[in-house]
């Protein structure tokens, strides 16, 4: 034992020396940390230096990149779900979970080049010393108390958001501490102490970019827009683009994919590496054949190889065949199957073939999705970031979801659009409630509709799930923490504003998600719809565009389709809560259901301002989907006009910029109806029709924020920023077996308990971190 480890001990070293990520923190250093670029002058209107933080003698850093001391950190019970499960139903859990928090450490390698190597030097500082007993260095360094927990919270939100940049929003967080006591911290710990050598090469290596505040290190973005790892440094949009069209001549799919760019003399060259166990690229045992080589494409050359996460990939793939042994059944068994083949090969077919299984596996107790799923946070819309989710069902909520169900037939044809312009079969999917027993990726969702693949969802079905305990904690709002509502509607709104969520969840994943159809003319030229007959009702004409069999929905709108498509649901939940069965099955009648649909409507477009902290001015882009969809439908209810909505900016009690948000609900039902009306028609038709043109004007001309026009949303952006409340941090259980028995270990709502979670996820695992190291290292010249 001790010689394994002191093989993986060197080898790190060795590693680490080799990185070249960043010189020492001695070295003179530029982060281009500047004042809040919100406090430049605009109408009078400037911040105050409660917007700011000081990190260093000089430096102050804008509030929205940083996590403050206060935030709030709730733990995710599901100790009474666990405890009903079967030994069978826990072993299954277990190695689920097991399998789903390794891959999730892909999402490092996803999020920036420093990300693992922070992972790696947290996970060694915390296993050395508890939060409690690292508190007694910290004091003995100089860190102030408040220094301290600042350096607990930074750790707490990197573990919850798997790096250093935040999943909702996608702007990158720093530790909101002096540089010099940071590094005192660091060196002073026992980990540092015991192994000086290993720890100061990780910490050379990342302490430059883990407070560098850079305009391009602000935030996730391609090219000159931000940082990611989904692109080489040197791509721009019209690589992605160019990808894209080739991966659509190759019938493959981005999902699980990244994109490295190089010059080969004067021929451009690009790597599609896929995610794969495997690292061979010809055909090997258990492959019917290979989709790697080398290929011609529009005067360029693409190489199809395999490889990425390759270690992580063979982990996963070892826990969800020790899951197998325990499924409840074939379904099951074969579902994993078919994901151990996807993680193994890099096919996404395989993929697939496990969704077609996981679609057919009808209420099962133990619920659990796993692979690259979203892709919110690729700055192109199609790559997959890596997630896995095991989850006990909650059979008492569930009930109302599967009523919502039974109901779809009869709410579908009331959605705006023609008969043709729906699926020609409602596919009626599973709806539950889950309590959430491993969620692992960079965030957790309030509900999911999966999987994304468009053809498997237009004809073999999909299915939805409802967080409930996450659900049950994220949304508990203290009266003095609620901003932009008038006072008499602030207790209203924390009276409601949870059944109302929970009815806007069901409609938009069940109806919203579940919705519409995609016109398809196949390779054998066959149409999905009948083209002589079917017209397009925002023109009159006969439906002209429609998507060739290689494109899909993402492919084809690519930077805006997820936006868009959140857009769309969430419009359908505002539609479809104004009928009185609906709010029924959610147990909502007379004047508590008329309060739901008023508590609903006004949360939409309170949460539309509060999308603009989400808007980056500097290169006009949106950074996260959901709250880009919000701001875009307050943007068309104000513009319903008749007072339907009312914005204004006042001044606050304490007397800085502040801003009020109405909406008058005796209008909700005929203003609001028809603006959302005519808007969610033109979403379909455009979706349908792929009719990226006039879904682009569309949706881009709502997304532009000006200061221009009735509202200066430029001027409100500051406002919000300047009162904004950061998202709750989920402490998430673990899992163990104790002889042959599994056993759930939860942990205290706090950074220390989140921290605490982790170190015990991944206990003592060096050649885990080397690997990690070594996955980062093979592309660390590749972001430059």
């Amino acid at each position: 034992m001790y010689r394994i480890h002191r093989q993986i001990s060197c080898r790190l070293s060795s590693q680490l020396k080799k990185f070249g990520m960043c010189h020492s923190p001695s070295s003179q250093r530029a982060d281009g940390r500047l004042v809040n670029p919100a406090g430049r002058k605009r109408h009078a209107v400037k911040f105050s230096s409660s917007s700011q933080v000081t990190t260093s003698n000089t430096k102050m850093v804008d509030s929205q990149y940083y996590l403050p001391n206060d935030i709030g950190i709730s733990a995710l019970g599901c100790t009474e779900a666990f405890r009903l499960l079967s030994s069978q139903e826990k072993m299954y859990a277990h190695y689920l979970s097991r399998a789903s928090w390794y891959g999730g450490l892909a999402v490092l390698l996803q999020t920036s080049p420093e990300s693992p190597t922070i992972f790696v030097l947290l996970q060694r500082i915390f296993r050395k010393q508890t939060p409690a007993q690292l508190e007694h260095v910290a004091s003995a360094a100089g860190l102030s108390s408040e220094e301290y927990q600042a350096f607990l919270v930074y750790a707490a939100g990197f573990y919850a958001n798997m790096g250093n940049y935040k999943s909702f929003g996608d702007t990158k967080f720093v530790p909101n501490l002096p540089k010099g006591k940071l590094d005192a911290l660091v060196r002073a710990s026992q980990a540092f102490q015991d192994e000086p050598e290993e720890m100061g090469a990780l910490w050379d290596s990342c302490s430059c970019l883990i407070d560098s505040l850079k305009d391009k290190q602000k935030q996730l973005g391609l090219g000159d827009k931000g940082i990611t790892t989904y692109f080489s440094g040197n791509c721009c949009l019209e690589d992605a683009e160019l990808a894209q069209k080739f991966l659509d001549s190759k019938k493959l799919s981005a999902y699980n994919t990244r994109l490295f760019k190089r010059e080969n003399g004067e021929k451009t060259c690009y790597e599609v590496r896929l995610a794969s166990a495997v690292n061979k690229d010809c055909t090997t045992d258990g492959e019917c054949e290979s989709s790697c080589g080398c290929f011609d494409f529009e005067g360029k050359e693409f190489s199809v190889k395999r490889g990425d996460y390759a270690t992580l990939m063979g982990r996963v793939c070892q826990y969800l065949k020790k899951a197998q042994a325990h499924a409840a059944n074939e379904n099951q068994k074969k579902m994993l199957e078919e994901y151990r083949r996807s993680f193994t090969f890099g096919s996404v077919e395989a993929h697939k073939e496990g969704s077609r299984y996981w679609i057919k596996d009808k209420g099962p107790i133990v619920e659990s999705y796993i692979g690259f799923i979203e892709s919110y946070r690729d700055p192109f819309g199609s790559r997959g970031e890596f997630e896995g989710f095991v989850a006990v069902v909650n059979k008492a909520m569930s009930e109302r979801f599967t009523k919502l169900v039974s109901s779809a037939e009869v709410l579908l044809p009331e959605l705006p659009w023609p008969r043709e312009f729906e699926k020609d079969t409602f596919l009626k999917p599973d709806f539950t409630s889950l309590d959430v027993l491993t969620f692992a990726g960079s965030g957790i969702p309030a509900g999911i509709n999966i999987p994304n693949y468009d053809d498997i969802r237009q004809s073999e079905g999909f299915k939805n799930v409802s967080l409930g305990n996450v659900l049950a904690v994220a949304y508990a709002t203290q009266k003095e923490k609620l901003t932009f509502l008038e006072e008499e509607d602030k207790d209203l709104f924390i009276k409601w504003k949870s059944p109302s969520f929970e009815v806007q969840v069901g409609l938009h994943e069940l109806l919203g998600h579940g919705s519409g159809k995609l016109f398809v003319q196949d390779d054998k030229g066959k149409f999905n719809f009948d083209q002589s007959k079917v017209t397009n009702p925002e023109t009159g004409e006969q439906v002209s565009s429609w998507y060739q069999d290689s494109e899909t929905w993402d492919s084809k709108f690519s930077i805006i389709a997820s936006s868009y498509e959140e857009c769309r649901a969430e419009c359908v939940g505002l539609y479809l809560c104004l009928n009185k069965e609906v709010l029924s099955i959610f147990g909502h009648k007379g004047q508590d259901a008329e309060d739901v649909v008023y508590v609903n409507w006004l949360s939409m477009v309170r949460g539309g301002l509060l999308g603009l902290e989400f808007y980056t001015p500097e290169n006009k882009n949106w950074r996260q989907a959901h709250m880009q969809a919000r701001f875009v439908i307050l943007r068309v209810l104000l513009e319903a006009g008749e007072g339907l909505v009312g914005l204004e900016e006042v001044t606050g009690t304490d007397g800085k910029p502040d801003a009020r948000i109405t909406i008058d609900r005796s209008k909700i039902h005929t203003v609001g109806k028809d603006a959302i009306h005519k808007f969610l028609r033109k979403l379909q038709v455009f979706k349908s029709t792929a009719d990226v043109d006039k879904g682009k004007a569309l949706y881009d001309g709502y997304s532009t924020v000006s200061e221009s026009g009735t509202h200066n949303f430029l001027r409100l952006r500051e406002t919000v920023l300047l009162r904004k409340e950061d998202r709750k941090i989920f402490v998430q259980a673990n899992t163990r077996i104790n002889e042959d028995s599994v056993e759930l270990v939860e942990y205290e709502g706090s950074a220390s308990g989140l921290i605490q979670s982790f170190t015990e996820r991944f206990q003592d695992d060096k050649e885990l971190e080397a690997d990690l190291l070594e996955l980062s290292k093979v592309d660390c010249s590749c972001w430059c």
